[in-house]
């Protein structure tokens, strides 16, 4: 068809054969891979915390990020081993290095960090070998980043649609979301008038959570609707609310004056929000990347908006 003619062909529809996805759905359990990776965002930004902790004299905060960035990365490590079904999988990971392969470089990566985190946490609670304590607390906190959005790199990686299209601002939401879920914890937990760093952390990664998220669904064209649409759309909308909820409560409890009990609660009602909105947001981009492999049309259609952008 030259340029000006009108089309005598109607548009093709989205269809595939028999109605059957054109991509195969990952096989990943929702509890055992969303789980794993709000755990592991929840651990390595523990770790960036508990270590300005450190530095600047929190001993609190320090020992809550310790303790939950072992917490957590173990956690994490229980998901993926459950979800692969049998352990020697990951080790298997292990006998080669290969950068260009998310799923290996993350093996390595979570290999590293976990004794890092261990080794930190246990010469905090015990009081022991203090310098190498602050060795670990920082080599720890050096992976914390990379640990808290590798998986965003993992997930964007595959042809799932919603995820794949997402790859430019994924990495950002996942360590806004990171960022929310331990700073969270922090309020929950740790004395207010240690909490300053963790009510800093919490308002900077509810803005970059909400901003990315706002950023890679207006980029995403036609499959930003798997985001605002059943499970996917509940869970957003409820990550959202939540996440504002903990980062309003957060700013509150550092400028309220009187009562102590009124900021503790304010700063533990402002954690459980903050990390409710991680957990929602996790398994919201779960269920967005699962309900896209299943209709045709968020695979055809980028595809078709690509090759139309190249011609």
């Amino acid at each position: 068809m030259t340029r000006g003619e009108a089309r005598m062909v109607p548009k093709v529809e989205t269809t595939s054969y028999y109605g059957r996805p054109i991509i195969k759905a990952p096989v990943w359990a929702a509890t055992d891979i969303a789980g794993y990776v709000f755990l592991g965002g929840l651990a390595g930004a523990s770790s960036l915390l508990a270590a300005g902790a450190e530095a600047t004299g929190r001993p609190a905060l320090a020992r809550t990020g310790k303790v939950a960035a072992l917490g957590g990365i173990s956690l994490s490590v229980v998901a993926l081993v459950h979800d692969l079904g049998r352990p020697e999988r990951f080790v298997n990971m292990l006998r080669v290095f290969k950068p260009t392969s998310p799923m290996n470089m993350g093996s390595w990566l979570l290999a590293a960090y976990g004794p890092a985190a261990g080794v930190a946490a246990a010469t905090d609670v015990s009081g022991r070998l203090p310098g190498l304590g602050r060795a670990a607390t920082a080599g720890a906190a050096l992976l914390g980043p990379a640990v808290a959005t590798y998986t965003a790199v993992l997930f964007a990686d595959t042809a799932v649609p919603a995820w794949h299209e997402g790859y430019r601002e994924l990495p950002f939401l996942f360590a806004g979301s990171a960022a929310g879920a331990a700073s969270g914890l922090a309020l929950l937990t740790v004395p207010p008038h240690q909490a300053g760093p963790a009510r800093r952390t919490a308002i900077g990664g509810a803005l970059l959570d909400l901003l990315a998220a706002r950023r890679m669904r207006a980029r995403m064209g036609v499959v930003a609707e798997t985001y605002r649409t059943g499970r996917a759309g509940r869970l957003t909308r409820a990550a959202e609310a939540l996440t504002v909820t903990g980062a309003v409560g957060a700013a509150l409890s550092g400028v309220l004056r009187g009562a102590p009990t009124t900021r503790r609660v304010t700063a533990a009602v402002a954690g459980t929000a903050l990390l409710a909105g991680s957990v929602c947001t996790r398994f919201g981009v779960f269920a967005a990347g699962m309900a896209s492999a299943e209709d045709p049309k968020y695979t055809v259609i980028p595809q078709r908006e690509r090759r139309a952008a190249r011609q």
